[in-house]
């Protein structure tokens, strides 16, 4: 990675809705430079997709999140890789991750409804034959993410200029 790439990455994650222009100046890049090196970045897949972060809690959307820690059993050749594949094929999955300690995937899940939520730990996840326990854990309340903060005062990160 080049520094220009790696500066254009943090400075998309801060604020993907940043300009070109913008971009260039922050960067000391050309316009053209920063474009063809972000259309690289996306060709490449190491920009996947431009998301902001949203406060759920601040609108009419009703959803129930979960985090499920599931132990499985590898697949020969596989490996986990198999079994996070058919597991984040769900629609309910928001993000599954291969853990080190005393589980193997953990499962972000999202539903309407807590009934929902549970027929898919139920009738979905753990009926899979390689799927040998789970442990589920609702979210309650987001103080966090992404770096963000959801409550609290909205800290001014720009220097101070004084004449």
């Amino acid at each position: 990675m080049t520094k220009l790439e790696m500066a254009l990455l943090e400075l998309l994650r801060e604020d993907c809705r940043l300009p070109l222009e913008k971009l260039a100046i922050m960067t000391g890049a050309d316009v053209e430079e920063v474009a063809q090196t972000i259309d690289r970045l996306e060709e490449e897949r190491v920009i996947l997709r431009y998301q902001p972060t949203i406060n759920w809690d601040k609108t009419d959307r009703e959803r129930v999140e979960a985090m499920i820690q599931v132990n499985i059993t590898p697949q020969r050749d596989t490996g986990f890789d198999a079994v996070a594949k058919r597991i984040y094929r769900f629609e309910e999955v928001k993000s599954v991750y291969l853990m080190s300690g005393s589980y193997d995937l953990l499962v972000l899940v999202e539903a309407r409804t807590l009934k929902e939520l549970a027929h898919f730990v139920s009738s979905k996840l753990s009926t899979l034959e390689t799927v040998t326990g789970t442990a589920t854990s609702f979210v309650l309340k987001r103080y966090k993410e992404e770096g963000v903060v959801f409550e609290g005062d909205k800290i001014d990160n720009r220097l101070v200029v004084s004449p």
